[in-house]
């Protein structure tokens, strides 16, 4: 299986037979399930990470390659440091952040795969609670699924629970970004973009003469900082 990589700041194109299936799965699942679905949002992601915890989850070896960021990170702390590492769990739609971490303390945040398991209605409280301990002038680093990836275009009728937002068979939910929707989302929360970007990645299989087309959206946006550079007039004098 050879992997392909590109990026670049316009969604894919869709062809002729995608866009019909995407015309064609309107129909939302219902005001009664959606509610069923959200209130049992945590049972459902527990029962995922239950059975994937071996053979789903890989050393994310890119990271440090598309963030610089995280270089440091890699090099400074190769093995778990209790004195410097602290792991908990949180709700970050409702669970203060500030009860874990000192405010205005974390140099780097990142949201790899996070913000598109939550419900568009509450990905805003997930960026206040995390902008509280972020420092002045520091990073959220995010990637997740970008609008049209193939595991978008894969789900049945009857997935749909909103717009770019389905449900798996599992329970567990899934939104794909366009990076207009993510810009205005961290703008509208106080953060400044840095980045954003589609990934496009084709993992191909000649044997099989399989491509897959998955897309993912890159991004870095900073909380802007305390004191930001003075702005210089420098007027030209007419005599």
């Amino acid at each position: 299986m050879a992997s392909l990589q590109r990026k670049g700041l316009q969604a894919r194109i869709l062809s002729s037979e995608e866009e019909e299936k995407l015309k064609r799965d309107q129909a939302l699942v219902s005001d009664f399930k959606q509610q069923k679905l959200e209130k049992e949002a945590q049972k459902n992601w527990d029962l995922f990470y239950k059975r994937n915890s071996t053979n789903f989850f890989k050393d994310r070896h890119w990271t440090s390659r598309e963030f610089k960021e995280l270089r440091s990170c890699r090099e400074q702390s190769p093995l778990y440091n209790t004195e410097r590492c602290m792991v908990f769990q949180c709700d970050l739609t409702k669970d203060d952040l500030l009860e874990h971490v000192p405010a205005e303390s974390v140099d780097v945040v990142m949201l790899i795969f996070v913000l598109s398991a939550v419900h568009p209605d509450k990905m805003h409280l997930v960026l206040e609670n995390v902008r509280k301990v972020l420092k002045p002038g520091k990073y959220v680093l995010f990637r997740d699924y970008g609008l049209y990836d193939h595991a978008m275009l894969r789900f049945k009728p009857g997935s749909k629970l909103g717009e770019n937002f389905y449900v798996r068979q599992d329970g567990t939910r899934s939104y794909f970004f366009t990076d207009e929707f993510l810009a205005q989302l961290f703008m509208d929360t106080g953060y400044e973009e840095v980045v954003n970007e589609y990934v496009f990645r084709e993992m191909v299989n000649k044997k099989e003469g399989l491509c897959v087309p998955r897309i993912f959206l890159q991004s870095k946006f900073r909380k802007p900082s305390k004191n930001p550079a003075p702005v210089i007039l420098s007027p030209s004098h007419k005599s």
